[in-house]
């Protein structure tokens, strides 16, 4: 379960100085709860701030129960991160590059990972792989040391149609066993796969719900509309 409450940062780089301001959200075990938002809109600071990679300037963010900003390193081993563009390194082996990944939580062996597929391509060099074959190590890395949180940033960037279907049908597999947060800007993505949706635009939490309360909020036919609507100069809140 993950938990934020009243989370803002703030950037010296940032042109307004606050990223994300007071956001809050829930998400709990068995969903998907999505964060829609344009690009820039603040998701992956969120999604960081969930994964111990950097801190609240102010609320808290609680994972399982463990506060971030208290014990990051515990939150890190609680959280297993999909980057929209992972840093690979490149000359690794898969089976080289999964076994490091584990070893850095005191894992000694690869697990099997069934639901990835992964036996053809543990010999490759990273450097060889396809877009999907890289998203599936990527993956892989996050998975590798069971973590109960799964964090997804705009898991379907750069994918082909039938590579879409394939991580959709992955992501959907895992859900049961973890709590998982998926951001995106596409409308697609959230509506094949989130329970949940926190809208997020210019740094705050624009609306919440489920795809159909969302929609009648805005007296809006769908979730698209109303995303528009929100997202609009004008309509923006």
């Amino acid at each position: 379960m993950i938990e934020i409450k009243s989370f803002s940062k703030k950037y010296s780089s940032h042109a307004s100085g606050v990223a994300v301001k007071d956001f809050s959200m829930t998400c709990r075990k068995g969903e998907i709860t999505g964060i829609l938002g344009l690009n820039g809109a603040g998701k992956t600071t969120v999604l960081k701030a969930i994964c111990g990679r950097h801190f609240a300037t102010s609320g808290e963010i609680l994972v399982d129960g463990v506060n971030v900003s208290e014990n990051p390193e515990k939150v890190r081993n609680l959280t297993g991160f999909v980057a929209e563009v992972p840093q690979f390194p490149e000359e690794f082996t898969v089976s080289e590059y999964l076994l490091m990944c584990a070893q850095l939580h005191g894992i000694k062996k690869i697990p099997s990972l069934k639901n990835l597929s992964l036996e053809e391509l543990l010999p490759k060099k990273i450097r060889t792989l396809s877009k999907g074959q890289r998203e599936r190590v990527n993956f892989a890395q996050a998975l590798i040391y069971e973590p109960s949180v799964l964090v997804l940033d705009e898991p379907a960037s750069g994918l082909d149609p039938a590579q879409i279907i394939n991580m959709r049908n992955l992501i959907k597999s895992l859900k049961n066993d973890h709590t998982i947060i998926l951001s995106t800007h596409l409308m697609q993505e959230v509506e094949s796969l989130c329970d949940f949706v926190y809208i997020i635009h210019n740094g705050r939490l624009a609306a919440s719900g489920t795809k159909e309360d969302i929609a009648s909020s805005f007296c809006c036919k769908n979730l698209e509309e109303a995303f528009f609507k929100i997202t609009s100069d004008k309509g923006a809140l």
